[in-house]
């Protein structure tokens, strides 16, 4: 909202940091009221800067800002989160490095995007303070973000031919649909089964608020990873540095 002077009073995360000059950040900023924008944070690096502690990755803060051509410049910045937790475990601050990531990939600038910040929201602080199964947080993110940006794929029975309890259910990810395994003969799929299925369905048409209150065993799990990460893939048609990082850090964290 606009404040005094010219400044604009707004609530942000921090999706990217890259550092500039000597002592300076530009910040990519998912807002409430503006959407994605770029911002200059003068003097974020300096030692006992007091923008320093809104300025790090993932910190969700109040901001007052004010513009100057193309660019917002931060004047001041109050964090209310910090999601800490994340700074102690490296696998965690991987995948919420990817859920920012690929927010970032779906959103654009200078439009509203509620739903996707209130999603990355609820994504961080699953991973960071619920502390839930990093697969299934990452699976059940991937498949919901892909529905708030307009890529909602058709769960609720096999587009072939209307079954909606499909024997041995295929997940088609370019296409965005279902199908029996019988049908569709010759089409790209993931197999499913009866409970990843089932998780496809409670993420795609369940309470957003209940989004990660489910569980999978390993084998139901594997499966739905793999079909949520290949549809990103099938539809954002592009990889993520970010992704190839979980993955190597998730692999030097597992037990020999």
């Amino acid at each position: 909202m606009p404040g005094e002077q010219g400044k604009t009073v707004a609530h942000g995360l921090i999706l990217r940091e890259t550092e500039t000059k000597e002592t300076d950040k530009i910040l990519t900023v998912l807002t409430a009221e503006m959407g994605k924008i770029p911002v200059i944070a003068r003097g974020a690096r300096r030692k006992n800067s007091r923008l320093a502690a809104a300025c790090q990755l993932f910190a969700w803060s109040e901001m007052t800002l004010y513009k100057r051509g193309n660019w917002y410049y931060l004047d001041s910045a109050d964090p209310e989160e910090l999601f800490a937790g994340l700074q102690k475990d490296l696998v965690r601050f991987a995948l919420a490095a990817y859920l920012a990531e690929l927010t970032e990939a779906v959103t654009t600038e200078d439009a509203p995007h509620q739903g996707l910040l209130s999603h990355l929201l609820n994504g961080l602080y699953a991973v960071s303070v619920l502390r839930k199964p990093l697969p299934l947080v990452k699976a059940a993110f991937e498949i919901k973000l892909l529905c708030l940006a307009g890529y909602e794929p058709l769960a609720d029975a096999c587009a072939y031919c209307g079954c909606p309890d499909p024997q041995q259910p295929y997940f088609d990810v370019l296409q965005g649909v279902l199908r029996c395994g019988t049908c569709g003969e010759g089409r790209r799929g993931l197999p499913l089964c009866r409970d990843s299925l089932a998780a496809l369905r409670h993420i795609v048409y369940g309470d957003p608020k209940r989004l990660y209150s489910f569980t999978l065993g390993p084998e139901a799990q594997k499966r739905l990873s793999a079909a949520a990460e290949a549809f990103v893939s099938a539809q954002l048609e592009r990889g993520f540095r970010t992704l190839d990082f979980y993955k190597s850090v998730r692999c030097m964290d597992e037990p020999s």
